[in-house]
């Protein structure tokens, strides 16, 4: 048992942020804009987890998260303004547009992060933390518009997640990943079906 309660006091910092976001998640999919409230202190806790780390983008995207929190809080309770019009914001689908700026971002964002950290910090895992950030960086977005596909970008940060965690031995944040996984897919259901019934 004292093995057990050592780990936890040594680590309650990483437990703690990964409690929370199991919280996020679940008011992610109940579409409740309480959970850009919780994702903000989610997001401040992780900030400290990654600088231990040494996930410097990670990091960085945590200060992103923070404005982003603000802003989909705002659209989520608020709606969007159109003319003089003030509309809610609706979950919808990615137009093929949106689809090419996003990629085209998304790579641009993965090259500078990745070489940024390779050639300027201690990183030893840039490949895998560019590719995570530049990827939640577009998740985050989509997201924060309600865009259903949201949750098949987290899917795959979910996934790669696991297996950097995994080197890194943080195994709170580990599991959350593992559960984020099975919320996704969770999310793009429970999104798809409240798209059908606000459709009809």
């Amino acid at each position: 048992m004292q093995p057990v309660i050592d780990y936890i006091v040594a680590n309650w910092l990483e437990l703690t942020a990964a409690i929370l976001g199991v919280i996020a998640v679940i008011l992610q999919i109940r579409i409740d804009s309480f959970y850009w409230i919780v994702s903000i202190l989610n997001v401040g806790l992780y900030i400290g987890v990654y600088a231990s780390q040494k996930l410097y983008a990670l990091m960085i995207l945590m200060a992103y998260y923070v404005v982003m929190s603000v802003y989909g809080w705002f659209v989520w309770q608020f709606g969007t303004r159109h003319g003089h019009k003030q509309i809610q914001l609706r979950i919808t689908h990615t137009h093929l547009r949106s689809w090419i700026y996003i990629v085209i971002i998304t790579n641009i964002l993965f090259l500078m992060i990745a070489w940024v950290l390779y050639e300027y910090t201690d990183s030893t895992t840039p490949i895998l933390d560019g590719v995570i950030t530049s990827l939640s960086f577009a998740a985050t977005w989509m997201l924060a518009r309600k865009k259903i596909e949201n949750w098949l970008v987290w899917l795959v940060v979910d996934v790669i997640s696991i297996f950097l965690y995994s080197t890194q031995k943080m195994y709170p944040t580990l599991g959350l990943y593992i559960f984020l996984c099975i919320m996704a897919v969770l999310g793009y259901f429970s999104w798809k079906k409240s798209m059908k019934h606000a459709a009809s």
